[in-house]
C-alpha cells in the first residue's frame, strides 16, 4: 500500500513538472475513442474521436451528438463538431461547431506564433490566452493540471480547481481499468451547484485513456468509453 501511495505522489510530481506539449505527444500512437453518452443510465448519445499525426502535425477530429426525449417530445438535440491541430505538442488550432436545440455557438481558435500567444473568437469570448491553454476536450489528461481551460463549445476561458482522489478500480462495458480519479470544480465563490464545471473524470493508469466522467444537471450524466483504437 505504502508503494502504490508513492507511486500516485510521483505520478502526480510528473504531470506538474512535464510541459503540456510532452502530454500531447504521449498520444502519438492513438487512433480512434468512442464514448457513449448516459443521462440517467439510459444511452441517449455518442462522441467520437479520430486522431491522426502526419509528420509535425497531430490532428484530433470529433463528432458527438445526443438527443433528450421525454413523452414523445423532444426536449434537447445536440450535435458538435470540432478539429484540433497541433505541431510539435504545441496546439495550432481548434474550431467547434455546435447546436443545441435551434441556439448555434462556436470557436475559431489559432496560435500566433510572433506574440506568442492563443488568439480567440468564440462565441461567448473573444481575447487572447497564453500559448500553454488547453481546449476543454477532455481525451489530453494534461488538462487536469491546469488552472484554466477553454471552452470547447464557446471559447470562454473557465478557471478551474482540480483535486486528486485516488487510484480506483473501475467497470466499464465489461472491462476492468485501474482509474486515476479527479474531481474538477470552476474556480469561483458560487455554490458547486451553480459552478460551471463541477465534474468527476477518470483516466486509465497506464495508458493515461480518458475512460469515464460523470456530473449532476437536471439528472446524472455519464461519459463511458466504449472503443479505442491504436496505430
Amino acid at each position: 500500500m505504502k508503494k502504490i501511495k508513492i507511486l500516485i505522489i510521483l505520478f502526480i510530481f510528473l504531470l506538474n513538472n512535464n510541459s503540456s506539449f510532452s502530454h500531447v505527444n504521449h498520444y502519438d500512437n492513438l487512433k480512434y475513442l468512442e464514448y457513449e453518452l448516459y443521462l440517467n443510465n439510459a444511452l441517449i448519445g455518442s462522441h467520437k474521436f479520430h486522431f491522426n499525426k502526419k509528420g509535425e502535425l497531430f490532428y484530433v477530429v470529433t463528432d458527438g451528438h445526443f438527443k433528450v426525449n421525454k413523452l414523445g417530445i423532444n426536449l434537447m438535440n445536440y450535435h458538435t463538431e470540432t478539429e484540433e491541430i497541433y505541431q510539435n505538442g504545441q496546439l495550432l488550432k481548434f474550431t467547434s461547431n455546435t447546436t443545441q436545440n435551434d441556439k448555434k455557438k462556436y470557436v475559431n481558435l489559432s496560435f500566433n506564433k510572433k506574440e506568442n500567444v492563443i488568439e480567440i473568437d468564440g462565441s461567448s469570448f473573444k481575447g487572447k490566452t497564453g500559448p500553454s491553454s488547453i481546449v476543454g476536450s477532455w481525451w489530453n489528461h494534461s488538462i487536469i493540471n491546469k488552472k484554466t481551460q477553454i471552452s470547447a463549445v464557446s471559447g470562454r476561458i473557465i478557471p478551474q480547481k482540480v483535486k486528486f482522489l485516488g487510484k480506483k478500480k473501475i467497470n466499464i462495458n465489461d472491462k476492468n481499468f485501474d482509474a486515476l480519479h479527479f474531481h474538477v470544480l470552476s474556480d469561483d465563490n458560487k455554490p458547486d451547484e451553480k459552478k460551471k464545471i463541477n465534474l468527476h473524470v477518470w483516466y486509465d493508469k497506464e495508458t493515461l485513456i480518458w475512460i469515464k466522467m460523470s456530473y449532476n444537471k437536471l439528472g446524472r450524466w455519464e461519459y463511458r468509453l466504449k472503443k479505442q483504437l491504436f496505430y
